[in-house]
């Protein structure tokens, strides 16, 4: 029996919208989402370090290509400043150059700056907290497809359809973590999905690395006591 048919038949955990999608034609597919893939825990192209998770999600929702190999998490704020978008284009080039892909969560600041600027050189993986149909932000959605069109993959456990949800993407944060070899915080507050991604790596015994920043400054509080407590410091970009 196969892992969709496993699906189907109730025997994996999925949500009644999952379950759903599961039994839609490859022609709804189409209409509904365009170039949308459905890969389960337990076939082939599973992300095996995700795989490797106690909490993996039964079922992503796939556009583009999920690449193989080591990944990099960038991760950081928001309400980013000049600096953090500067280090986060910089972390985002060179790690894409080591020929690794960066993994982030599309979301405005950090995020964003991470995948704009690994997009010319490698490529990169984005994990959304809605359905790949409703990407958040919406002016993300040309973003979206330039990471596609750059041999990427935009992801997620939710079905298509799903609204952004607030409380939908601290779980999300889990998957930006277990996709990764190691996490970089590159700048964030003391709350945030930066932490919760952070707290998620060091569970899953992922390297953890943050960029330290002015000690009065809000959004570099959160690193600096990452870095505190034993997160590596990235002290160059090298």
């Amino acid at each position: 029996m196969s892992v969709v048919e496993a699906g189907l038949r109730g025997d994996l955990k999925l949500t009644g919208r999952a379950h759903d999608v599961l039994s839609w034609s490859g022609e709804r597919l189409t209409a509904e989402v365009g170039d949308l893939s459905v890969v389960m825990d337990g076939d082939a192209d599973y992300p095996p370090a995700l795989a490797e998770l106690a909490d993996a999600p039964d079922v992503l929702f796939v556009r583009g290509t999920i690449p193989g190999g080591v990944m990099v998490a960038a991760v950081g704020t928001r309400r980013c400043t000049t600096y953090g978008t500067r280090i986060a284009g910089a972390v985002g080039r060179a790690v894409a150059a080591a020929g690794w892909p960066i993994v982030s969560g599309l979301a405005r600041g950090i995020d964003a700056a991470a995948h704009r600027a690994t997009i010319p050189v490698g490529v990169t993986v984005a994990v959304l907290g809605s359905g790949v149909d409703r990407v958040y932000p919406a002016e993300h959605t040309r973003l979206a497809d330039e990471i596609i069109d750059g041999g990427g993959a935009v992801i997620s456990e939710y079905p298509p359809g799903t609204r952004p949800d607030g409380w939908r993407f601290p779980p999300r944060n889990r998957i930006i973590s277990g996709l990764s070899s190691a996490v970089v915080v590159v700048e964030a507050p003391i709350k945030g999905g930066s932490l919760i991604t952070a707290t998620h790596a060091l569970e899953h015994g992922r390297p953890l690395f943050a960029v330290p920043g002015d000690i009065d400054r809000e959004t570099s509080r959160g690193c600096n006591l990452l870095i505190r407590d034993g997160a590596f410091p990235v002290l160059d970009i090298d």
